[in-house]
């Protein structure tokens, strides 16, 4: 059965890209799975590095469709520029093997509960044996030891017990996820910029070192001023909505076609907004014209705004907040998101060839290098495409990775 056609099949084949040169000269040995890894792993891919994508064979991995569908729009887009091994490591000739790869690989990137590492013997002393200057990245739920060490991880736990789903949705309402997955994206972040400080540090020592992060940790860390709101003053912040914490007026406001973000920061961005609204005398007024004057009477502020707001279009008040300096900005469905000039001008959105799906659309790295950017180069690779290659490039020859493949170790 054929799948339905898209917008994208009637689109000119986007012309291919360049690898990025950035980090050609680093091997990273991909044992993630899910998403914080993944993210990780795939930041060093975009910008160049060899990603070998290590996963069981098939029949081997009881949890192996937790990710999704091999050929859907999440692996798609979290494996894309890695070669793919496939590799029994519970068998003792598919740890040899890995062990082999090790000893040419800069970083090892997995995230496993904490105990499974050292069960399979490839935990840091293990590897560290094979290849003084590996660096090995581990991501978990909550931390390689402690009371909890053990837990499974996911995000929305993670976003529980970081102090997120407290902080997220309207007052009285009960606690309320994020909509995307911000505790593992943030584990994977902080993970590659442990790599990299370990990375530049060997430079110095020669020794590779095991760099250690949880989605748990990455979750308060993310939480930034609302965490330390607590740690410092006391204060345990309330959810508000959609308003600021502390700035008024901040938050959304609805129009008469829709709603946008409004984002009032400062007294003087206050006066500009009483201009745009022709209500100058609230500029000055007692009860609003500084911020912790706002702040006390934020019901007040909104009852004034609401009804001005709602009066006219989004795009006349983007419109007219724009040309007295307010900040203000649309609220986009995804579909929009896309669309919009800006978002194609700094080419969020870049396409691959697929062999099964045609060309598709991926987010690229929100990062901009002037001389060696990121690239998308290339889909997540067939499950166990690269092997032969990747086996040749590490000096077994073609009866060895017979025999292996014979024996159901990749």
């Amino acid at each position: 059965m054929s799948r339905p056609a898209t917008a994208q099949d009637a689109a000119p084949a986007s012309p291919a890209a360049a690898p990025s040169v950035a980090l050609t000269n680093l091997r990273i040995l991909d044992l993630t799975r899910v998403r914080a890894g993944p993210t990780c792993c795939r930041i060093f891919a975009d910008f160049g590095a060899d990603v070998i994508k290590i996963e069981a064979p098939d029949g081997i991995d009881p949890n192996e469709t937790m990710s999704g569908a091999r050929d859907g729009y999440d692996m798609l887009n979290l494996h894309r520029n890695k070669r793919s091994l496939t590799l029994n490591l519970k068998r003792k000739e598919g740890l040899a093997v890995f062990l082999k790869l090790v000893e040419t690989a800069d970083v090892v990137v997995e995230n496993y509960r904490p105990d499974v590492k050292t069960r399979l013997g490839i935990d840091y002393e293990a590897l560290k044996a094979r290849n003084p200057r590996i660096i090995l990245a581990s991501i978990s739920g909550f931390g390689q030891d402690g009371p909890y060490a053990k837990r499974a991880g996911f995000d929305q736990i993670a976003q529980g017990m970081g102090g997120l789903m407290w902080i997220t949705g309207i007052p009285g309402q009960g606690p309320v996820r994020a909509g995307a997955a911000v505790a593992d994206s943030t584990a994977g972040l902080y993970a590659a910029t442990g790599i990299l400080v370990a990375l530049r540090e060997r430079d110095v020592s020669g020794l590779g070192q095991w760099v250690q992060t949880s989605l748990l940790q990455s979750q308060i860390a993310l939480c930034d001023f609302q965490a330390a709101r607590y740690l410092i003053e006391g204060e345990v912040p309330p959810q508000n909505g959609n308003d600021h914490p502390y700035s008024t007026p901040m938050g959304v406001v609805e129009t008469a076609d829709g709603f946008i973000n409004l984002a009032v920061g400062g007294d003087g961005q206050w006066r500009d907004l009483c201009t745009a609204i022709q209500r100058s005398d609230l500029a000055h007024h007692p009860d609003y014209a500084t911020q912790p004057q706002r702040l006390a009477h934020r019901a007040d502020v909104w009852a004034l705004l609401t009804p001005i707001f709602a009066a006219d279009t989004s795009a006349s008040w983007l419109e007219r907040l724009e040309a007295v300096g307010v900040p203000a900005g649309p609220i986009y469905r995804m579909d929009e998101v896309f669309a919009d000039p800006q978002v194609a001008h700094l080419n969020v959105a870049q396409s691959v060839p697929h062999p099964r799906r045609g060309e598709v659309t991926l987010v690229g790295q929100p990062i901009g290098l002037s001389r060696t950017p990121a690239a998308v180069v290339a889909p997540l690779a067939d499950k166990g495409a690269d092997c032969d290659a990747i086996l040749a490039d590490v000096g077994f020859d073609s009866a060895e990775i017979a025999a292996l493949r014979a024996e159901g170790v990749i």
